[in-house]
């Protein structure tokens, strides 16, 4: 079985004259991300691998995020397939995941992670929000035959904050 989560970025800044990869996360992003983060290790979610997009607003959101659940930081690789806004390079990489990790937990963008949340889990999401958590699972035992998998919950931030 193969349990995939997807961490969306936090809230990020269009303020400074800086290129996409750049953008930095706002202090709401910053708050939310340690929102989400803290309920992820309050649930004690198994982690065994941790991948994030290069761009600042997700690699940020990233380091919150392990340093909240106190995962080890050298498991956590940067990967420019995950700059993806399609879904499509984003699957494909999923798709190639090595075996040995049933966990796996992945920050990066929309709108490839809602595609990827509605098409791969059986649950509609209308979208998955900045610091946004969601948890696939799959069936299969190898990333390459995942196909439609269980959408197992998400954690918003939004519904922490209710």
């Amino acid at each position: 079985m193969k349990n995939l989560f997807l961490m969306r970025h936090g809230k990020s800044s269009w303020e400074l004259n800086v290129s996409d990869q750049d953008r930095a996360l706002l202090q709401r992003g910053i708050s939310d991300a340690h929102l989400v983060a803290m309920e992820i290790a309050r649930q004690n979610i198994k982690i065994d691998k941790v991948y994030t997009s290069p761009a600042n607003r997700a690699f940020h959101t990233c380091m919150i995020c392990v340093r909240t659940i106190e995962y080890p930081l050298e498991n956590c690789s940067v990967d420019s397939k995950l700059y993806d806004f399609s879904g499509d390079q984003v699957f494909e990489f999923i798709k190639n995941l090595d075996d040995t990790f049933e966990n796996v937990l992945i920050f990066g963008h929309n709108h490839t992670f809602t595609y990827l949340a509605n098409s791969l889990g059986d649950k509609h999401i209308d979208n998955v929000p900045t610091s946004g958590f969601v948890h696939l699972q799959f069936k299969e035992n190898t990333w390459a035959n995942i196909s439609q998998g269980s959408t197992i919950q998400t954690i918003f931030p939004k519904q922490l904050k209710a």
